[in-house]
């Protein structure tokens, strides 16, 4: 049982992992370099290093062990998470940030639908609606991308989805206890030597080298390291609904900042999809709040 302290300290956890992904606009739109391949590849390699630095901390000489031990499940895995690194990459230099996090938020829809179509699982009524209303709202975002010419970016980011939801029935069909930092570190290695061939020449400027060495270390690695530490101490819904926090600092940041202002098409489409996020998330705390007490 979780004290009311512990309780706080994970929701302040899962907040400084949500500013650290919603760093990835302001840093890519302040880059020389606009090669999605290029970004890909460096955050990628930087995530990487950074993973593997803190998992030889954690594992020492077990460290190969604990990645042998996923077996074929946690390299599918790290295959469909290295897919949705760079989707989310590509999408950014094709679209707005808002689109591209509005668009990847929709994975918890998606990874249910999964779950019914193929694993037979239960879909709650409420989460059909929210499901309805957020294929709506994406639906209005990619009318009004056709008009304004990011709707590739659009259609990559949709990746993200639907890589999240082949991840989730892969994992349960097959039972896979999967510690998630191994085969995170194995998305890295993959996404690098996916984006290789393509980011060729990998010179970037040293300026751009800083600004994505941050992005593979903070903006995606602290970001990783801080959500697993609050998941101890917060409920899956509430992880859920602390998560949409990414979208609406990274829609902020860029605006604020950058002077990136999402259409009124896509804000309107944008909010109809957070809306239905939120309420679901909060729908879902609530029924699970009685079995916990």
């Amino acid at each position: 049982m979780r004290t009311p302290a512990e309780h706080r300290n994970g929701i302040a956890l899962m907040v400084g992992a949500t500013l650290c992904w919603a760093t990835a606009g302001v840093l890519v739109r302040n880059m020389e370099v606009t090669d999605g391949w290029k970004i890909a590849f460096w955050r990628s390699f930087f995530m990487s290093a950074f993973l593997l630095a803190v998992l030889s901390v954690q594992h020492g000489h077990r460290l190969p062990q604990r990645v042998h031990a996923m077996g074929w499940p946690g390299v599918v895995s790290g295959l469909l998470f290295a897919g949705m690194m760079i989707s989310f990459i590509l999408a950014l230099s094709l679209t707005t940030v808002a689109n591209t996090l509005v668009v990847g938020s929709i994975s918890p829809f998606v990874a249910a639908l999964c779950g019914r179509l193929f694993l037979g699982e239960k879909v709650a009524p409420r989460t059909w609606f929210a499901m309805i209303a957020a294929i709506g709202g994406i639906v209005m975002m990619f009318f009004d991308a056709l008009t304004g010419g990011g709707w590739a970016g659009n259609l990559i980011a949709l990746c993200i989805p639907l890589g999240f939801g082949a991840n989730v029935v892969i994992l349960r069909k097959y039972r896979a206890a999967v510690d998630m930092m191994p085969s995170v570190l194995l998305a890295g290695i993959f996404s690098m030597l996916i984006a290789l061939p393509f980011a060729l020449p990998l010179s970037v400027s040293t300026g751009d080298l800083a600004l994505l060495s941050i992005m593979g270390i903070v903006q995606l690695g602290v970001g990783l390291l801080l959500m697993m530490v609050a998941v101890r101490y917060l409920a899956s819904a509430e992880i859920g609904l602390l998560s949409i926090l990414e979208i609406l600092f990274g829609t902020l940041s860029v605006w604020v900042l950058i002077g990136e202002r999402p259409s009124q098409a896509a804000l309107i489409g944008g909010g109809i999809v957070v809306a239905a996020l939120v309420v679901n998330q909060i729908a879902s705390l609530r029924q699970a709040q009685p079995a916990a007490g």
